[in-house]
């Protein structure tokens, strides 16, 4: 399947919580990065999720925030990916941020060149990823 969701993650699950109506899944990547994803208790089942159980979660490049990595500021957001920015392709009014994360992975995020400017983003300097858990569709592969 080809989908359209720039960044997809390959990872194993690595705890899962119930709550009464949503579940949080914890996901460990290949470079121990650590991604947190909240979804229905329903698409928990359906996907029969458990620790151990790979995973693979995507994440649309719109939904990510870039900051820089020393900001300071304590957000609500549970997914905060620490890297280095590895590439940057300018549109006309947003650019595409691409950032070097442990594991050889890489998170791409679409941000405004205002953005861009205002945190002296450029190859090399550390950024950090920002998105909500809310935001992180999980799939597993299907049994064919």
């Amino acid at each position: 399947m080809n989908i359209s969701a720039r960044n997809v993650f390959q990872g194993i699950v690595s705890a899962v919580s119930e709550g009464p109506v949503n579940a949080e899944v914890r996901l460990r990547l290949r470079g121990g990065t650590e991604l947190v994803a909240v979804i229905t208790r329903e698409s928990l089942q359906h996907l029969a999720l458990a620790p151990g159980k790979p995973v693979a979660a995507l994440v649309k490049a719109p939904w990510v925030m870039v900051m820089a990595a020393n900001s300071g500021l304590h957000l609500s957001a549970r997914n905060r990916l620490v890297g280095t920015v590895e590439s940057i392709r300018d549109g006309a009014i947003h650019a595409e941020v691409g950032i070097a994360l442990p594991g050889d992975e890489r998170v791409v995020a679409l941000i405004s060149r205002d953005a861009v400017r205002e945190l002296q983003l450029a190859p090399g300097v550390a950024a950090t990823a920002v998105f909500k858990a809310s935001h992180v569709i999980l799939g597993v592969p299907t049994d064919s």
